[in-house]
């Protein structure tokens, strides 16, 4: 089909840089393959490429190994494991909740490999709780059908999960590991014969001191990005304070193409602090409702029944936005969560971090209700990829949180996300070998563009705000190009004299990745998943069922497009039998 752009509201784009500006490399490395991140996704590339022979792999992390947003994750990791539970079934409930915007083949890819993807992990060491039969123990959470999430330490599932993937890195020596080291951005060759400049690596800002300080170049003939998120676009988010969406910031400037940057989740029910309090908050994971819990008001009603069949465990989008709309109606900042009839017992058995969490907050679940409110969650959009997870770059690949697999479409169902990363990130692996025979390394070409100022760090708090408000779980046409505009005031704002270092990097990354997500915003012009249009208040298949893909052109202006493509969320006609594709096949065109 070709692709097409409808009409819409015409507003002037921001100019980005197209690199950032940073001191000239002080030191060099090389190696055959550079991992960006160490989450579930990154270690998971790493170890497996490590296996199949790759060569030298670098792992390149901007904390240290434990920092990122695996450890985080409270509810657990989703897939067909339990009796009578079908891939089929994972399947079904997977494409509903992407509201028409999944790739069936990336899905089925998924539901299909996941569970020897989770043996994998319990084989590498992983220790899931079980059951009295001596089972995994297994629950339910919102948009599931049946119990089908994987849990350890009863909500300490990533922090498990991350334990035994970094025991797994340090037991393999020859992986190397660099600390405290932000991925500024990709080094490119010259172009190739259809105008694409491969990867040649990438320059490295390390904090610490030694033989690697400072900005430095890796050599590479392939990258994988496995970043994590962009949470910190927004005043509130359930993201750790690195998520400053850095690696889709600089996959855009070596011109990859990002989808669907849109549908951002929005966690129904993360912990109200107050109005002032700002970054990362806490989460009440969605498995406290699967045990039982549920939402009400100000005046007790529980408002979930009647909004869908599942009521308090319908899909997050459907309880974000029923949420917000009762917030709105009451005046009230948060709704409330009430789970005091689980018990005390309970709460220390299934749910302790959740629990010292909200004691730590002055609130103890077990007697008193929960004040909870969305909060931004989870990116469903990100580096356009094929199933295997090339991206339209030459030797960049990217997985979990940083990419568009098309497993999730327009809203994430719950526990998807560590399966996504195990089991793209056992794909990539898969085809490294063969990609890098094609692979050579080329030399960095020289610069092409000068870099624009860098944002000014002083400007977050404003971003963020600007993003909240305009561009959170309610948007408009018009809040839409106000954000539009101010984001371009703040691009136009960069400054030569602003430092070269790690908080206007960041400052710098956030701004790109929020004008690319606006644009994006502003394009759709309906509402599906977790994206809300309030002028556009339902969902239109006959004109958006597609994606929404953005790039930077030549002059760093975000450049949008709209590329339809046939409904994909129509159960009765999946063929559950159908094979995935052969990694042996041709990379299918990234547009």
């Amino acid at each position: 089909m070709t692709a097409s752009r409808p009409p819409g509201p015409a507003a002037p784009q921001p100019h980005l840089p197209r690199r950032l500006s940073a001191a000239a490399p002080g030191w060099t490395a090389r190696a055959d393959v550079v991992v960006v991140g160490s989450g579930i996704a990154g270690l998971t590339a790493a170890l497996r490429a490590h296996a199949a022979g790759v060569g030298s792999v670098l792992v390149v992390t901007k904390d240290v190994l434990s920092a990122g947003s695996t450890q985080w994750a409270q509810g657990g990791i989703a897939a067909a494991l339990g009796p009578g539970d079908t891939p089929h079934e994972h399947e079904v409930d997977t494409l509903v909740a992407g509201a028409g915007a999944c790739d069936p083949e990336a899905v089925r890819a998924l539901v299909t490999e996941g569970p020897a993807a989770v043996r994998e992990l319990i084989a590498l060491g992983a220790v899931f709780d079980q059951g009295t039969d001596g089972e995994l123990s297994l629950t339910r959470e919102g948009g599931h059908h049946r119990d089908r999430i994987a849990h350890a330490g009863g909500d300490a599932t990533g922090a498990e999960i991350q334990r035994a993937l970094v025991a797994a890195i340090e037991a393999a020596p020859e992986i190397e590991v660099v600390h405290h080291a932000h991925a500024v951005d990709l080094l490119l060759g010259e172009p190739d014969a259809e105008g694409r400049r491969p990867v040649a690596g990438l320059t490295l800002h390390v904090m610490g001191e030694g033989q690697r300080d400072g900005v430095g170049a890796v050599h590479a003939r392939a990258v994988v990005l496995a970043s994590g998120g962009l949470g910190q676009v927004f005043s509130q988010t359930t993201n750790p304070a690195v998520s400053t969406g850095d690696g889709l910031a600089l996959a855009l400037r070596a011109g990859a193409v990002v989808r669907d940057l849109e549908f951002v989740q929005f966690h129904p029910t993360v912990m109200y602090l107050g109005p002032d309090s700002r970054g990362q908050q806490p989460l009440i994971s969605e498995a406290v409702r699967g045990e039982g819990a549920f939402l009400v008001d100000d005046a007790g009603e529980r408002f979930m029944l009647g909004e869908h069949e599942l009521a308090d465990l319908a899909p997050r989008d459907v309880v974000a936005k029923a949420i917000t709309r009762r917030m709105h109606a009451t005046g009230r900042p948060h709704v409330w969560l009430d789970a005091r009839h689980l018990g005390r017992a309970f709460w220390e058995r299934r749910f302790p971090t959740i629990l010292a969490t909200c004691e730590r907050h002055g609130v103890d679940p077990a007697v008193d209700l929960v004040p909870v409110a969305p909060a931004c969650h989870y990116a469903s959009g990100g580096i356009a990829t094929d199933l295997w997870g090339r991206s339209s770059v030459p030797g960049l690949y990217a997985t979990g949180e940083v990419a568009c697999s098309g497993v999730h479409g327009a809203n994430r169902l719950a526990s998807n996300s560590l399966l996504e990363g195990l089991v793209f990130s056992r794909r990539i692996a898969e085809v490294l070998p063969g990609d890098l025979e094609g692979l050579p390394a080329v030399a960095p070409a020289g610069a092409r563009d000068v870099p624009a100022g860098l944002t000014d760090p002083d400007h977050r708090k404003d971003l963020q705000e600007t993003m909240t408000a305009q561009v959170g779980v309610l948007r408009t046409a018009d809040g839409l190009a106000a954000a539009t505009a101010h984001l371009a005031d703040l691009a136009a704002g960069g400054r030569d004299d602003v430092p070269a270092e790690l908080a206007a990097w960041e400052t710098t990354n956030l701004v790109t990745v929020a004008a690319a997500l606006t644009a994006a915003a502003t394009l759709r012009q309906e509402t599906r998943g977790s994206h809300w249009r309030d002028d556009h208040p339902t969902r239109d298949d006959e004109r958006w069922s597609g994606h929404v893909d953005v790039t930077l052109d030549d002059d760093g202006a975000v450049a949008v497009l709209f590329r339809p493509t046939p409904p994909s969320d129509a159960p009765a006609s999946l063929a559950p039998d159908a094979p995935a594709t052969s990694p042996t096949q041709p990379t299918p065109e990234i547009v």
